[in-house]
């Protein structure tokens, strides 16, 4: 069947309240609303549930997908102060709280990125409520780095890394959709992108202000989250017992963890062409990835 036949997925709010500040996390809902929530995915930095709208949709027919905004993301509302933060534990925090929320047995979860080592702390810490992940090509430096990452004085460097300075810079403000599209395809991460992936991107990447059109991740907060490394994912996966399977791009990886034979709950893979945003690029691929694991 093809994805634009079936339903479009339902909008959505859960109340989350925690120390990091309280509010409503935006989700898409794919499937049929009346039976229990198999897979929760969650999204990249600086991007939204609805870039992986062509992804999910697919799978709608068999499975009940729950899609989360991040904090600082597309429709989410949800305090978002960039200054001072040191990790991903509020990301964490409110995937534990939405998970708390899913009525049901426990979930798959599958994140992107930010989104795979976010759902992969939220696990350790709820094992109970989550059945299986899958990783893909989820942020993990290498060991020693993840290390020296969490020292206080190291941290405070992280803030002059170039992806930081760069995503500092990154233009905020458009004249419509149209100008964004065009500024945007072809180009930089977007390369290789299909249109409509971009377009679904957009649809929530964008609010509408006085002033134009302006990116619902403000970049100051994407740059925080690319300074903010004072986690342990590597304690995660060592905490959490059920099985991880992680895909990891072929080029610009920023997944260190390596196949192992050690713990074989723990399956790595590496996706041939890919790079670090090849959930849209391979879409099938990955789609086959979730699929297996949800089914």
């Amino acid at each position: 069947m093809d994805d634009l036949a079936l339903a479009a997925p339902r909008r959505i709010t859960v109340p989350i309240d925690n120390r990091w500040g309280g509010g409503e996390m935006a989700v898409l809902d794919f499937g049929d609303p009346a039976r229990p929530v198999d897979l929760v995915f969650v999204h990249a930095n600086g991007f939204n549930a609805g870039a992986y709208r062509s992804l999910l949709q697919p799978l709608s027919g068999a499975l009940r997908i729950w899609a989360p905004d991040l904090r600082g993301h597309g429709r989410t509302r949800l305090p978002a102060a960039p200054e001072g933060r040191r990790s991903w534990k509020d990301h964490r925090d409110d995937l534990i709280a939405l998970l708390a929320a899913i009525d049901g047995p426990p979930v798959a979860l599958a994140g992107h990125s930010i989104g795979g080592t976010s759902g992969l702390l939220a696990a350790a810490e709820r094992p109970e409520r989550v059945s299986r992940l899958l990783l893909l090509d989820p942020v993990a430096w290498p060991r020693p780095m993840t290390a020296a990452l969490n020292l206080p004085l190291v941290g405070r460097l992280s803030r002059r890394f170039p992806i930081v300075t760069g995503t500092l810079k990154r233009r905020a403000l458009f004249d419509s959709r149209e100008q964004a599209l065009a500024a945007y395809r072809g180009r930089g991460a977007f390369k290789g992108w299909p249109d409509r992936v971009l377009a679904d991107y957009l649809a929530d990447g964008l609010v509408e202000t006085d002033r134009g059109m302006e990116l619902a991740c403000r970049p100051a907060w994407e740059a925080s989250n690319y300074a903010a490394q004072a986690h342990d994912p590597w304690r995660a996966l060592a905490r959490y017992p059920g099985a991880v399977r992680i895909l990891k791009a072929e080029t610009g990886s920023l997944c260190a963890v390596p196949p192992s034979r050690r713990r074989p709950s723990v399956a790595v893979e590496t996706v041939a062409g890919g790079g670090h945003l090849f959930p849209m690029t391979h879409a099938e691929i990955t789609r086959d990835a979730l699929f297996d694991l949800a089914a």
